[in-house]
């Protein structure tokens, strides 16, 4: 029996019957008896019918939705927001050696305004007044620089997983304590 991928299909023509009493059929070819189609074009055309299939298992766990993505997109603004304050941070440092003024100003402008959401921060202080438009741009390139160059992103995951198999250690070792009320050697 031929492979069906190499088979020719027999579909129906969609205005049925014939003239002639006899259905009407029309051909449908696969990509392997198109000679006149590209590769490319073969290519996409199986990767959409590939599509349809049931997908393959995945080795990750499943993790239902935040409402707004990804587990991984939650932690991206968090840590938005997070290198956002490390900006102000480095910039109202910056100020206090050379422009005790413009210190000032950002000053009462942190102490005015919230830093828990970063674009929010961005957006008012560029828009508060000139100077605190140069502030602003100073800001947003200290973040962007320190996100690109001088965050050690290798010791973020180094340190959240060892993080996290301490707690959970210490949280099963407490457990396991007051469960069995076994004496605690340290």
């Amino acid at each position: 029996m031929a492979s069906p991928r190499c088979a020719a299909v027999a579909l129906l023509h969609p205005a049925g019957v014939a003239a002639g009493g006899g259905a009407r059929r029309r051909v449908l070819l696969l990509d392997q008896e198109r000679p006149l189609w590209g590769t490319e074009v073969r290519r996409r055309r199986r990767r959409r019918f590939s599509s349809l299939e049931t997908p393959p298992r995945c080795s990750k766990m499943y993790v239902p939705g935040f409402g707004e993505g990804s587990p991984e997109k939650k932690a991206a603004r968090n840590l938005q927001h997070f290198f956002n304050y490390i900006a102000v941070r480095v910039v109202l440092t910056q100020l206090e050696s050379y422009n005790r003024e413009a210190y000032g100003e950002l000053m009462d402008f942190v102490n005015r305004n919230s830093l828990n959401d970063a674009d929010t921060f961005c957006k008012k202080l560029i828009r508060e007044s000139p100077r605190h438009k140069q502030l602003g741009n100073d800001d947003l390139q200290v973040r962007s620089a320190y996100v690109k160059h001088d965050f050690e992103w290798d010791n973020l995951k180094r340190l959240s997983f060892k993080m996290v198999d301490e707690a959970n250690t210490k949280l099963m070792r407490d457990y396991v304590l007051e469960t069995s009320h076994i004496e605690d050697d340290n």
